[in-house]
């Protein structure tokens, strides 16, 4: 259960009020296993994301691993992300007797299992050392405890300090070059520049203003080599290309030290200004531990109540939450690259991920975040010529499929977002995505075209309809840019632009040219595949995908998969299948155990089903039950996915965190809706309990759960919208959202004829257009 996970809400020896919601939260979810997420502590949306940084040999994406050794306590991590590791700079590192090269052996293990609770995380390291760690949205702030023999203390600041990567792909960060300088009163003041991380990003450089809570007995710094020192002496200050920092020394019979820190992305000044203003030197521990949990509590957690749930349900519910707001970060004040008096989000990673049912779900609980982070997306457009697919460092990249920002936008506009979203600069950024293809940056894993941003198989998409194995992720792309120009549909239709509506209305059907009606697998035929530039099909067994990666023609998902990906065209994939009946019995067999052979294709399997909860492009899938009047299928099957692969574990994420995007899938299945992005339509499921969501501006969503029982008697009997019985297995933003409202859900055992009225989702896609003549080969 988590709350074998959670710490004893003991901090300074005061218990949290039991109205507190945080206290349900374990940040340790998703830490092993492979979700990659950050347990350290972080504010929501903040800059400051503080935790350890441990090397084992592998990849630690966030900073964490539950094995290996500490190599230092930075404060910027990402969260749930994986591909190659990001940040860990502004390191500190506790440390007992003399110290004659900082460069080496700077390592502790853990002598027993990290603790974490909201804003409050806690390391207990071999060298008779603890380390609590707390933090504001610019600021950190660290407690070391020496409970060894008396000897020097030393605390080192290293700014050559990165998070390394052992996969070989040249994704490993390198830190460029920096500088530091201690003052007689015992602070400091560095600077850091470092490249390359996942988004192979170049050059970017953050700054850092330090203070104890007393006075070092010395403060030498150093410069170095590999391991070897050049120099390491009483300087008060140093620059260079070498690996520099700064060892604080404090007499032998210190038993604790505190250290605040800032961070600025500006200037050094301004990382002084930050701290100075979150963290006083008056300020304590428990202050700031209960300062982010009341931050969680009032900006995140308080929008979703649950008046009957047991305590295991809150756990769960709020953990997904907390993980759901970690990233992207809030840099609005701290963008180094250009003036606005826009808001600025940094560190999406990635919208191929979020858009799916994150960004929804931004929208429905966090409407003015939500607004900031569009205007944000449209003012990098501004500034750089392209919205990112994704985002970090101050760099678009990297690019997986399409450009999936245009859907991001969509969404918000048929859900009427406007505010103070210049729409005009909206489109416009969406029309470059649709029109003009961005530079090739020349990535060794896809060099056939951009991966930084945009549309790189423009050419191909727009001169044959179809995208060739000239380009790389040739089917994902094709099936994405399809939905991306249906994004641009949308909105030219809402903007009164008729002619573009029918051009990009067009060319979202144009998914179909890969659809080749001769290929078979399991017993059904159709299936999207790579194509030719002279129409021929490639010959594709649809249960294999070559490496599932960069260079391949499907990314990270099987033909199988990504044949059901058309979301905005589901009519289209029925017929295509052989009607509803046969698409009925596809979706079976997606989710019948033992039809994927392989454990070698770059998905996970489970229970060798075609189905992969631990990927994206497979979130929709229970979802399309609905589109042949069967909502207890998709019912059973996504509250079948959420039971057994989702966890209170630290282990309890199917896959990947991907920054939120696991645990709100999770969310809206509590919720029990799934939004289809860029569409009004919600698809209705089952809740898994009460609750209520505020929904900003005084409105609410009220949904009540009656009968049932949530794992094992989950299915709809009745539903009931706004008092009125509701007969469709949909719904629309309007109906609930717009003006808030009430859902009454009766639940039971078995499948009922609630859904009567026989009116299927909607499914807008273009009709009556064809696929290309075909060649089979």
């Amino acid at each position: 259960m988590l709350s074998t996970l959670l710490l004893p809400l003991l901090v300074g020896g005061a218990a949290r009020a039991a109205t507190d919601l945080s206290q349900y939260v374990s940040p340790l979810l998703g830490t092993t296993g492979g979700g990659n997420t950050f347990p350290g502590v972080t504010r929501p949306w903040g800059i400051i994301k503080l935790g350890p940084d441990l090397d084992s040999g592998t990849d630690a994406y966030s900073g964490y691993l539950s094995n290996g050794v500490f190599t230092g306590f930075s404060l910027t991590h990402e969260s749930g992300t994986g591909g190659a590791p990001k940040y860990g700079v502004v390191s500190q590192m506790p440390w007992s007797g003399n110290i004659t090269n900082p460069l080496l052996d700077l390592t502790a293990s853990r002598t027993v299992a990290d603790q974490a609770s909201v804003g409050y995380y806690l390391a207990t390291l071999n060298t008779s050392t603890t380390v609590e760690l707390a933090a504001t949205e610019k600021a950190g702030f660290y407690r070391y405890n020496f409970t060894g023999a008396e000897e020097t203390r030393n605390v080192v600041v290293d700014m050559s300090h990165v998070l390394p990567s052992f996969r070989g792909q040249g994704l490993g960060q390198n830190y460029i070059a920096g500088g530091i300088e201690v003052f007689a009163d015992g602070h400091y003041e560095a600077n850091g520049t470092y490249d390359n991380g996942w988004n192979r990003s170049p050059d970017w450089t953050i700054f850092a203003c330090g203070r104890f809570n007393q006075l070092p007995s010395s403060m030498p710094v150093f410069i170095g080599t590999g391991t070897t020192l050049t120099a390491f002496g009483q300087s008060t200050s140093a620059n260079g290309t070498d690996r520099l920092g700064a060892v604080f020394t404090f007499p032998s019979n210190t038993t604790t030290i505190e250290s605040r820190v800032g961070i600025s992305f500006i200037s050094s000044s301004q990382a002084c200004t930050n701290l100075d203003g979150e963290i006083t030197d008056q300020t304590t521990l428990d202050e700031l531990v209960n300062g982010t949990a009341q931050a969680w509590n009032d900006e995140i957690f308080s929008k979703i109540t649950l008046p009957n749930a047991t305590d295991a349900d809150k756990e769960i519910l709020y953990t997904m939450m907390y993980g759901a707001f970690i990233i992207p970060s809030n840099k609005t004040g701290e963008n180094p690259l250009w003036n606005s008096g826009e808001p600025y989000y940094d560190d999406t990673f990635t919208l191929w991920d979020l858009h799916r049912c994150a960004t929804p779900l931004w929208h429905v609980l966090q409407p003015t975040f939500y607004e900031e982070y569009v205007r944000s997306l449209i003012d990098i457009f501004r500034n750089e010529g392209y919205m990112p697919d994704a985002r970090s460092s101050f760099f678009n990249g990297r690019t997986q499929g399409g450009s999936n920002a245009d859907n991001v936008l969509a969404d918000a506009y048929v859900k009427g977002v406007r505010g103070k979203v210049n729409w005009s600069d909206g489109y416009a950024a969406m029309v470059k995505d649709a029109e003009v293809t961005p530079v090739n940056n020349d990535d060794p894993q896809a060099p056939d075209s951009s991966t930084k941003e945009g549309r790189g198989a423009l050419p191909d998409w727009k001169q044959f309809g179809f995208i060739t194995p000239t380009f790389s992720r040739a089917v994902s792309r094709a099936v994405e840019y399809a939905v991306n120009d249906f994004s641009l549909y949308q909105v030219a239709k809402g903007l009164g632009n008729t002619a573009d509506a029918a051009k990009y209305l067009d060319r979202s059907a144009q998914w179909r040219n890969h659809w080749n009606p001769a290929s078979s697998s399991l017993n059904f035929t159709g299936f999207l595949v790579p194509r030719n530039a002279d129409g021929s099909f490639v010959a594709q067994d649809p249960r294999y995908c070559g490496g599932c990666y960069w260079g391949d023609a499907y990314y990270e998902a099987l033909p199988w998969e990504y044949s059901f990906g058309a979301i905005h065209d589901v009519a289209t994939q029925v017929n295509f299948s052989g009607g509803p009946e046969v698409f009925l019995n596809r979706l079976n067999a997606f989710f019948a155990p033992g039809n994927n052979p392989s454990n070698s294709t770059g998905t996970s399997q489970f229970n060798f089903t075609l189905n992969n909860p631990s990927n994206e492009p497979d979130f929709a899938v229970p979802s399309l039950y609905h589109f042949v009047g069967r909502q207890d299928l998709g019912v059973a099957q996504s509250r079948f996915v959420a039971d057994t692969y989702y966890f209170d574990t630290s282990s309890g994420l199917p896959g990947n965190s991907d920054a939120g995007a696991m645990e709100t899938w999770w969310l809206w299945n509590a919720i029990g809706l799934y939004p289809l992005t860029g569409q009004t339509t919600f698809l209705i499921h089952s809740p898994r309990y009460s609750m209520d969501i505020d929904l900003g501006s005084g409105k609410t969503l009220k949904i009540t759960v009656e009968g049932g029982d949530q794992h094992t008697a989950f299915q709809v009997q009745s539903l009931k919208i706004n008092g009125k019985d509701w007969k469709k297995n949909w719904l629309t933003y309007d109906d609930i959202f717009e003006r808030g409202g009430t859902m009454e859900f009766v639940l039971g055992a078995t499948a009922s004829t609630w859904f009567t009225d026989g009116q299927l989702p909607p499914s807008p896609g273009a009709p009556g257009i064809a696929p290309l003549n075909i060649t089979t080969s």
